[in-house]
């Protein structure tokens, strides 16, 4: 169960977590690494041969007394295993031919690198200071190794207790594993937060190993119970099918698709409930198919912890009307009911174009956040009883939760998931933007994410693009006329 803090990432040297990253061979003993004759013998040497450069070392490591007595033979021991080993000795201010076959002499340098003919991996531009690479043999394949280096094993810093949430099916395998692929690429490699999919169906075993083998990360597998995705009792089948095909009729988007019905169900009320994101606060929604074209170098996760913001986004849309028509209006309605759930500094501007005019007397402009991408607080969706059972409520969220359960109850009962196509983004939304103060939500536009057909990408050419950060064009930003920006103020201006 991962931790709140830092917990072990696994390399191709430790393919299991445990309670610190495992290494591997840990190669030349460490007094080796300031010796680079020492550290060369023992890479170039035969394995029957390391226990006695080992001892070796010892003996002209004594002290002065002891070390004159064994220093005529140890010498002679010395140049009898650089002569057998083909050791070049140091000339200069390097080694004239590099570490034998473990390092490229000048006739390779001068052939594949852009060095020419220096003669130390210290006269390459920006590695002075850098640790000398210890090199190991191979003992299946023969060949002398440079350390492997993967970052997120590397980076010292504490993790957030966060995950990547994935809800997805098996036939979209493929593009879970491109989705995967830019997120570990762009991130994830440096920060190794662990996986977790949910489908309403058994994961058959060809999706399992084909995502494994896109992170080194922790993966977890989950189905969702038959009672978040399924028709509740309150529900007249017959009539969601008469809505159905009337929307199928007028040509609306998924309007005769069950499925998705369920799916947006799901997410606005159940996603947060599921028994395996019991151990986490933060949530990264990850759908098939996206992509980001920037790197992410900071930890999106601690950014939300560390500046006391609850919900991220990427993306603004309007919404298709016919699938919400009675949304906003129930939406008033519950607040009329629970008025104390209404944060007053909540973001009405951004729902509401009229500044003049409120919740109650305004008309929603359709604006909503795409919620394919979010970044975002758990806690804020679960319900107070919900977090009695799994740990002690949080003070600053227990309201919070209570006004979540309650709002996605009542809509719940009002049918319109069913009867007519109401989506998890415009119900988030709603949430966030009036139940949290304003300064609680965060635009992400420095993560340029694509979600075919939109797609987002930071407009500062010197911080973003110059550099080689993104390789997307700011010019192609879908969401440039800012509704957002009215509420929080522009980011691409700072």
């Amino acid at each position: 169960m991962p931790a709140a803090g830092y917990f072990a990432l696994p390399t191709s040297a430790n393919p299991n977590n445990g309670d610190s990253p495992n290494l591997g061979n840990a190669g030349p003993p460490t007094s080796f690494r300031n010796s680079r004759v020492f550290a060369a013998l023992y890479a170039r040497s035969p394995a029957a041969l390391h226990p006695v450069i080992e001892q070796l070392e010892k003996v002209l490591a004594r002290p002065r007394t002891a070390r004159f007595v064994a220093l005529i033979a140890g010498g002679l021991v010395v140049f009898a295993l650089i002569s057998l080993t083909g050791i070049r000795l140091p000339s200069g201010r390097g080694i004239t031919s590099g570490w034998g076959s473990g390092m490229a002499g000048d006739s390779a340098r001068g052939k594949w690198g852009s060095s020419g003919g220096l003669h130390s991996w210290d006269d390459v531009k920006g590695n002075q200071g850098l640790v000398e690479p210890v090199l190991e043999v191979d003992e299946r394949t023969g060949y002398t190794m440079p350390p492997e280096v993967y970052p997120a094993a590397l980076n010292p810093f504490k993790r957030a207790n966060a995950a990547f949430v994935a809800l997805v099916r098996n036939s979209e395998r493929e593009a879970m594993r491109d989705s995967m692929r830019n997120v570990e690429a762009r991130f994830n490699k440096k920060f190794g937060y662990p996986w977790v999919f949910l489908n309403e169906e058994p994961f058959d075993e060809a999706f399992k190993v084909g995502v494994r083998k896109m992170t080194r990360s922790q993966v977890t597998f989950a189905q969702i119970p038959k009672q978040h995705w399924s028709y509740p009792s309150w529900i007249n089948q017959t009539h969601a099918a008469e809505e159905r095909q009337k929307m199928v009729d007028e040509g609306v988007i998924y309007g005769g698709s069950e499925s998705y019905r369920h799916m947006c169900r799901f997410n606005s009320g159940f996603f947060y409930q599921q028994e395996v994101l019991k151990p986490y606060q933060w949530y990264w929604r990850v759908e098939p198919g996206v992509e980001y074209f920037c790197d992410i170098d900071y930890d999106p996760f601690l950014f939300m912890e560390a500046n006391k913001k609850v919900y991220g986004f990427t993306i603004v849309l309007y919404e298709y009307l016919r699938t919400v028509e009675t949304l906003w209006e129930a939406t008033r309605e519950f607040a009329r009911l629970h008025p104390q759930y209404i944060d007053p500094d909540n973001a009405i501007n951004f729902l509401v174009d009229d500044k003049s005019k409120d919740l109650q007397n305004g008309d929603w402009n359709l604006c909503h956040f795409w919620s394919n991408f979010e970044i975002g607080s758990l806690d804020f969706w679960r319900s107070e009883a919900y977090q009695e059972a799994s740990r002690a409520p949080r003070a600053i969220f227990a309201d919070l939760a209570l006004s979540g359960r309650q709002y996605f109850k009542f809509l719940d009962e009002k049918g319109g998931f069913f009867y007519e196509r109401w989506g998890d983004a415009p119900v988030h939304s709603f949430a966030a933007a009036l139940f949290l103060p304003k300064e609680k939500i965060h635009n992400f536009y420095d993560i340029s994410y694509r979600h075919n057909p939109y797609q987002t990408c930071p407009q500062n050419r010197k911080l973003f693009h110059d550099n080689g950060k993104c390789e997307c064009y700011p010019e192609n930003s879908f969401d440039l006329d800012g509704q957002w920006w009215r509420v929080a103020g522009n980011p691409h201006e700072l």
